[in-house]
């Protein structure tokens, strides 16, 4: 029995032991993370994404037909302006040339003798020794003559543009992209030869929506940010801002042109533009994380912290009314002052009037 009775005095020790943890135990504080209310500037920062390309990308091609003589560049070759890209067979257009140089020579011959006759007529017409008719049949001949060697000359002209038309030239200093015939080949004319990227800088296009094709003007100043060169910023400005929609249908096109640091990028390369907007009104605004704006029957609240001392603060529930709502954060228009201090993590785990404590708290 005396055996019994210690085990009953041992298991009451330990129980009042334990209720005297409790007691001295402190209620559990929930910690919460918190952002200072500030009011931000009106811009906006918006990304939208494209890819790159040449400032001039052409597909150059011969004005006229004939047999691919020689190619005498590969793609990644570099060209100045007017260097020689192409050849084809020149020997038809020579021969044509050939012909119109005769022709014009024939032509020259006519008009000497149509002159040299109507001089003749002249002097006999002014010593009457031929009619008025006879003069301005002389007359008529020499002039025909002088219209057939203006024809002449323009067919030689043309001619000779013809064949130089058997050289494809680069346009400007381009680098070669892409060539599409072999030598030996036959080109027709307008057939794609080889395709160049020219200019020193490269464009970037993006479609933009229609909520804010309104805010973009040409010369603006955005930033290009292009994944295959990390950590690089891109300077740019907008050369050209769409009129009608896009393929999208509610999107427009705009075209950005770097401005700097230029020689690493190369067409094709995926790349976001980020444009900065401003408000319509132009007045600064009070944003919070979205995550800081909770919900229920009562409307939209937030969590306003006012310091209970030692270290403690205690989260207050305020009713909000939001404005415009952007990516990451929600517009307050009343119920925030700038300074006071609102949670932005664990708004739905909290109840109004609760002891919290801030995790990172600064400001102890």
């Amino acid at each position: 029995m005396r055996c019994v009775g210690a085990v009953w005095l041992a298991l009451g020790l330990g129980l009042v032991a334990c209720d005297r943890e409790v007691e001295d135990a402190e209620p559990f504080v929930r910690p919460v993370r918190y952002e200072e209310v500030v009011k931000k500037g009106p811009e906006r920062v918006r990304e939208f994404s494209g890819s790159t390309k040449a400032e001039l990308e052409s597909a150059l091609s011969f004005k006229v037909a004939g047999t691919l003589t020689s190619r005498l560049v590969s793609v990644g070759d570099l060209v100045n302006a007017g260097q020689v890209i192409a050849r084809l067979d020149p020997q038809d257009y020579q021969v044509v040339v050939q012909e119109a140089e005769a022709g014009l020579a024939a032509a020259r011959a006519e008009l000497r003798n149509a002159e040299a006759s109507y001089e003749r007529v002249r002097e006999l017409y002014e010593n009457r020794n031929a009619s008025k008719s006879d003069l301005d049949a002389a007359r008529a001949a020499a002039e025909s003559g002088n219209a057939q060697v203006r024809a002449a000359r323009q067919q030689l002209e043309a001619a000779k543009l013809q064949l130089s038309y058997t050289n494809l030239t680069s346009p400007q200093d381009c680098s070669i992209a892409e060539t599409y015939v072999k030598e030996n080949e036959n080109v027709s004319a307008g057939q794609s030869v080889v395709r160049v990227n020219c200019g020193e800088c490269s464009e970037v296009t993006v479609s933009v929506p229609e909520t804010f094709i309104s805010g973009v003007e040409a010369g603006d100043v955005v930033e290009v940010v292009i994944d295959a060169i990390a950590g690089e910023v891109f300077p740019a400005a907008v050369t050209e801002v769409g009129v009608a929609s896009g393929q999208a249908g509610t999107t427009f096109p705009v075209i950005v042109a770097l401005t700097h640091n230029c020689p690493n990028v190369r067409s094709g390369m995926a790349a976001d533009v980020r444009f900065t907007f401003m408000s319509e009104t132009g007045e600064d605004k009070i944003l919070v994380p979205g995550v800081a704006v909770g919900e229920d029957r009562s409307g939209r609240y937030v969590f306003i912290l006012t310091s209970a001392g030692d270290g403690y603060w205690t989260a207050s529930r305020r009713s909000v009314e939001i404005g415009a709502i952007y990516p990451g954060s929600i517009e307050v228009l009343s119920g925030l002052e700038e300074g006071e201090l609102v949670v932005t993590a664990g708004v739905r785990r909290i109840m109004d009037g609760q002891r919290v404590s801030l995790l990172d708290d600064t400001r102890q």
